[in-house]
């Protein structure tokens, strides 16, 4: 593969990431063929937000009647990882959110963690690595399910 294809491909795939999230769609695949022997297939893919029942609010967000609810997930959900308190992932890989399938979550929303607590697992290459809480605080936001696939960089729980 020649490096003016490689820049290609890299476009093509920043282009399809930038379509995921102009469009808040959260997952593409595409895959095309460019020879009988030679092709590119690229799945882009992002953690959909959970949805809390418990209310939201935004201290920067005024206060308005009537207040609409297809707009306020969308205005929550923009940028979590930018949230503070926001947990991120230090790796790509597989979120588990017990330590064996069967028994308790090492999280649930509104729990109390202290600093060190394990919050999930991230599985990359068959390694377990278990992601301790960087400080004591209370869980208001998971943004992850159980068996997702996470990027490097994306957030999984909000600590306040």
């Amino acid at each position: 593969m020649t490096n003016k294809s490689h820049e290609d491909d890299v476009a093509f795939i920043q282009a399809l990431a930038e379509l995921l999230r102009k469009n808040d769609l959260t997952e593409l695949q595409v895959k095309r063929a460019y020879a009988e022997d030679d092709s590119l297939n690229v799945r882009v893919s992002r953690a959909a937000p959970q949805v809390i029942a418990a209310p939201v609010q935004v201290a920067s967000a005024p206060v308005a009647a009537p207040v609409e609810t297809a707009p306020a997930p969308a205005a929550v959900s923009e940028d979590p990882a930018s949230l503070p308190g926001a947990v991120t992932s230090p790796m790509v890989g597989t979120v588990y959110m017990q330590a064996e399938p069967g028994s308790p979550a090492f999280v649930s929303l509104g729990a109390q963690v202290s600093e060190g607590d394990t919050l999930l697992i991230v599985e990359a290459m068959k390694t377990m690595n278990h992601i301790p809480a960087p400080r004591s605080g209370k869980i208001t936001r998971i943004l992850v399910e159980d068996g997702s696939t996470v990027e490097f960089g994306a957030p999984l729980v909000v600590i306040e």
